[in-house]
């Protein structure tokens, strides 16, 4: 079984826990995934079985999207609303205050990672500093919000909802704090939901109740191609002939593929197909096509 499921995950529910019902209902035992969201997230989970496993690594696309909620006059130490409670305040935004300061926050930005984050200082993972009391700086680092829109606002309860397009280690916590700081209080997330992760969306994913009441057969009918993991990079089709080479570790002549771009770089990775079957993966070295990554499937 070789593919990639998608899985709407529940609150409650850790990326792991949803591997582990996945390899339970499918009998697979080679599985992964792509973008791990916190338990109190939901949302896109991208999982890879089989043969999908080889692209955990070498992913194009990183870029996410979620609809967000948040509170304003609220400040918590996990900058969510389940964590211990640092500040509270009455805070007065005005919806047209909200929607002005987030022109602030599109295109490419800098950002802190927050405490209780999984990134790595000397070896230790940052919320784990965090549950002992341990406070750490951080650098910022650059992030880019591709998009970033109001979707809803109550000015009475000083409640917003945003939704989000963004690159990869993007925190949308982080994100949200900032905005209740440049408005002058505090806002900490209360709801988030990944709508969109590693070219693949909401819409096709499956309900943790659907996965858990699948069989083996109605898993695989339900798998998306590997294929769909790398529809950022171009494609080349092969001959029967140079298929079977390519397959078996050998080389191609880039003057000898008809349907290579002509404007083709030095270390541009193509996907290799023969016909409508895809692959693998092949980078351009010199004059050839090498392997970089072959599907055996």
């Amino acid at each position: 079984m070789n593919g990639v499921l998608i899985i709407n995950k529940p609150m409650d529910f850790t990326s792991f826990d949803a591997v582990a019902v996945t390899r339970k209902v499918s009998g697979q035992r080679k599985l992964g995934h792509c973008g791990t969201l916190d338990p109190n997230a939901t949302g896109v989970l991208p999982v890879l079985l089989g043969a999908a496993t080889k692209a955990q690594d070498i992913l194009p696309n990183h870029d996410k999207e979620y609809v967000a909620e948040l509170r304003f006059g609220l400040s918590t130490d996990t900058l969510d609303i389940w964590g211990e409670v640092l500040r509270e305040e009455k805070s007065e935004v005005s919806a047209k205050a909200f929607e002005s300061i987030l022109n602030n926050f599109r295109g490419d930005i800098m950002q802190v990672p927050p405490m209780y984050s999984a990134l790595k200082l000397n070896g230790q993972r940052l919320y784990d500093l965090a549950r002992q009391g341990i406070e750490v700086k951080r650098e910022a680092r650059p992030v880019t919000i591709y998009s970033l829109k109001a979707e809803a606002f109550n000015e009475k309860e000083q409640t917003a909802k945003i939704r989000v397009s963004c690159s990869k280690g993007t925190y949308i916590r982080s994100l949200i704090d900032d905005i209740g700081k440049a408005l002058g209080t505090c806002a900490v997330m209360t709801a988030l939901c990944r709508t969109q992760a590693c070219g693949f969306s909401l819409s096709e994913s499956i309900s943790m109740d659907e996965l858990k009441s699948s069989s083996p057969d109605e898993i695989k009918a339900k798998l998306l191609p590997i294929e769909r993991l790398f529809v950022n990079y171009r494609e080349v089709t092969v001959s029967e002939a140079q298929g079977i080479r390519f397959k078996n570790g050998g080389a191609l002549g880039v003057e000898r593929l008809r349907s290579l771009p002509k404007d083709v770089t030095q270390s541009e990775i193509f996907r290799v197909k023969f016909g409508e079957k895809f692959l693998g993966l092949g980078i351009i070295k010199d004059t050839e096509l090498k392997i970089y990554k072959i599907f055996n499937v």
